[in-house]
């Protein structure tokens, strides 16, 4: 049988997503908690790798099993032997064709800036503080640039193992919240710090210190020396993926 889960975690004591030989790993900690269940190893593939410090809404892995529980089991079994900061949110049977990475169509991500001239307390773990104010609607008008199929090398890590630099992002947002500018984006599939990478690039344009066809200029360049800073993690979550809804899965995660 093979089942998928959907998963949310605080990333900011983890060493990233993919299991690891030395330090803890949300993949590391899911896969304990569910052999246990199980009473057998289990390994999970998920929908997409996140790095050190990143967050996850919801996540979606698929295992395979011989054994027998009801979902309700799964999620609450798992959850017992999950540290806090990591929660099954749900869990259901799908097909054996079904895959947690090659059959989602999209994944989302957010990026959480507060803006204001003194730092975090409560939410310091899952924003990044920017004391200089930030214009949010040049920010957008500058992120529309990339939507489309481009070659991001220009907001590609350098560490990025992918194949070659071109995704398609179909839609990218900037909008201001009281104190807090919220950077969305969604695409079929992301490089290695690319979303850290455009946010690190966006907050020039929104202090003022570039114009907004600087992202444009980016973009076409494909250069990453000149493009802006990777941005702290702290402040970016992994909304979750998309599937179509042939899949059967919650609300949140189908199209």
């Amino acid at each position: 049988m093979r089942i998928a889960l959907g998963i949310e975690y605080d990333g900011t004591e983890f060493s990233g997503w993919q299991r690891l030989s030395h330090g803890g790993t949300v993949q590391g900690a899911l896969e304990r908690a569910l052999s246990f269940v199980a009473a057998h190893p289990v390994e999970v593939t998920c929908a997409g790798r996140t790095d050190a410090g990143v967050h996850g809404r919801c996540q979606v892995v698929h295992f395979d099993t011989e054994v027998v529980r009801d979902m309700r089991g799964w999620v609450l079994g798992t959850c017992s032997n999950l540290p806090g900061t990591v929660a099954v949110l749900w869990a259901q049977p799908v097909e054996p064709t079904f895959h947690a990475r090659f059959s989602a169509r999209s994944r989302r991500y957010r990026y959480r800036i507060l803006n204001r001239p003194v730092r975090a307390a409560l939410e310091a773990r899952y924003v990044t503080w920017e004391r200089l104010p930030l214009d949010a609607a040049r920010m957008h008008e500058a992120a529309q640039a990339l939507v489309g199929e481009h070659d991001f090398s220009a907001f590609r890590a350098i560490s990025c193992q992918a194949a070659h630099a071109r995704r398609e992002v179909l839609a990218v947002s900037v909008r201001r919240e009281d104190e807090q500018v919220i950077i969305e984006i969604e695409a079929n599939a992301f490089l290695h710090h690319m979303v850290r990478n455009i946010v690190g690039s966006l907050l020039p344009i929104g202090r003022g210190e570039q114009p907004v066809a600087w992202m444009h200029q980016l973009l076409e360049g494909r250069n990453r020396e000149v493009a802006g800073p990777t941005a702290l993690a702290s402040g970016l979550t992994f909304l979750g993926p998309r599937y179509d809804a042939q899949w059967g899965l919650p609300a949140e995660v189908s199209r």
